[in-house]
């Protein structure tokens, strides 16, 4: 049985310890979190790839290498994410539990101190960034950025929500842009990273057999370089209702040979941190968020409608988001059919075995992150940025208690707000 603590280590530094035998491997996070900003985006992604580079005690990564294989050949990388309207950066690490050495060796400590010299003591040129390190992540960045372009399906979906959010800090994408990107200096750089380790919330996790006081004291140690600050504040999310205007459509032509149909509806102000909150999660798993949806079930198997079609939720924006792909003649029966399933489960017309069933896949893909780390840091990760403290099997007896009556209620609640199209220059 796990033991989940979470603990403040230092202003609004703080740590969750998960206490477990159930792994061989040992999993520790440090994410620093700060709001989702255009003109800051860039920069934040940018630095821990550059702080990975190489540290004062070990400039290149040779030398990292080195350190992480008398680690039992420990692994961190570093990492980017976006949670409601928190862009969250820093690092992942996963190494042999100490449970497991061959000698009685211990790991965590080790491991931590390592962690904290890449987020602390930076290899530097000059009192700023290495312009090497800094200039080739850079490029590394903007041909990620640019990447997302060649996956149409997930482009859509990224059109969609920076289209229907344009005015809101979720529309901005948790790389930043390319302009901005290219605009970076070792020094702005420098500057940026500074202010991110005086400002960000830090959340710290850690996952393994190791008790939660020793974890502790190996954190506060290895993090006794961060600036004292008097305040941390973690962002918030801004929820935006649709007011009942007319969707807007957004069309764009690519040299493509299959549409894009992606849709965007506002849930009516529903959010994790509503007691509907589990009904819309049902609701988005019956409609597209599975192999039972009706969304795959009728549109995609029975209509031969789409080529795919599935839906995703935003549990802190407030956003349920639609994906299909379609031939471009099928634009005005795909999307009228989309919108008929989702007006049938307005009226209650849900069955019994189509309930059961995505319920019982619901429960079993929550009870599935208990035994995945990576997974497991996820979904701790957005229960901080979101202030909660609600535990997998918490969620797991909200979903068991969802009527029929709660998902079509809703369902009810849902209004489309933006439709996205691509379709082929020609078609």
């Amino acid at each position: 049985m796990s033991e989940v603590t979470r603990r403040e280590l230092m202003p609004g530094v703080w740590l969750r310890s998960i206490h477990t035998g159930k792994f061989k491997s040992a999993y520790l996070s440090v994410t620093l979190m700060t709001p989702l900003n255009r003109e800051t985006a860039g920069a934040n992604a940018l630095i821990p790839a550059v702080l990975r580079q190489g540290t004062a005690d070990h400039p290149d990564l040779e030398s990292l290498s080195a350190a992480l294989d008398e680690l039992y050949g420990g692994a961190i990388e570093p990492v980017v994410r976006k949670k409601g309207e928190t862009q969250c950066v820093g690092f992942v690490a996963s190494f042999l539990d100490d449970a497991y050495t061959l000698e009685g060796e211990t790991v965590l400590e080790g491991a931590a101190a390592l962690l904290g010299e890449l987020l602390l003591r930076p290899y530097t040129y000059e009192g700023c960034f290495c312009p090497d390190y800094t200039r080739g992540e850079k490029e590394n960045l903007i041909a990620r950025i640019r990447a997302q372009r060649n996956d149409k399906r997930r482009y859509a979906t990224h059109r969609l929500v920076e289209e229907m959010c344009r005015e809101e800090a979720f529309g901005v994408d948790k790389l930043g842009d390319v302009a901005h990107v290219e605009a970076i200096t070792p020094q702005s750089l420098w500057e940026r990273y500074q202010t991110l380790l005086a400002t960000a919330q830090i959340e710290l996790y850690y996952c393994g057999s190791a008790e939660p006081e020793r974890v502790e004291q190996a954190m506060r140690q290895a993090l006794a370089g961060l600036p004292q600050v008097r305040e941390r504040v973690c962002p918030e999310c801004e929820v935006a209702l649709h007011g009942g205007a007319e969707p807007r459509y957004v069309e764009e032509r690519l040299d493509v040979t299959q549409g894009k149909l992606a849709m965007g509806f506002r849930t009516g102000g529903i959010t994790c941190w509503e007691e509907d909150y589990p009904a819309l999660t049902v609701l988005n798993a019956l409609f597209g968020g599975t192999t039972m949806s009706r969304l795959f079930l009728n549109v995609r198997e029975k209509l031969s409608l789409c080529y795919y079609a599935s839906s995703t939720l935003e549990k802190m924006k407030g956003l349920l988001l639609v994906s299909s792909g379609i031939e471009f003649d099928k634009y005005d029966t795909a999307r009228a059919e989309i919108l008929s399933q989702l007006e049938s489960i307005r009226r209650g017309e849900i069955e019994d075995w189509e309930l059961e069933g995505t319920r019982s896949i619901l429960v079993n893909g929550h009870r599935s992150t208990l035994d995945d780390q990576g997974r497991l840091e996820e979904f701790w990760l957005g229960q901080s940025v979101a202030g909660l403290d609600t535990g997998i099997e918490e969620l797991v007896e909200g979903i068991r208690r969802v009527t029929k009556e709660q998902v079509a209620a809703a369902a009810q609640k849902l209004e489309l707000d933006t439709i996205y199209f691509l379709r082929g220059r020609e078609g």
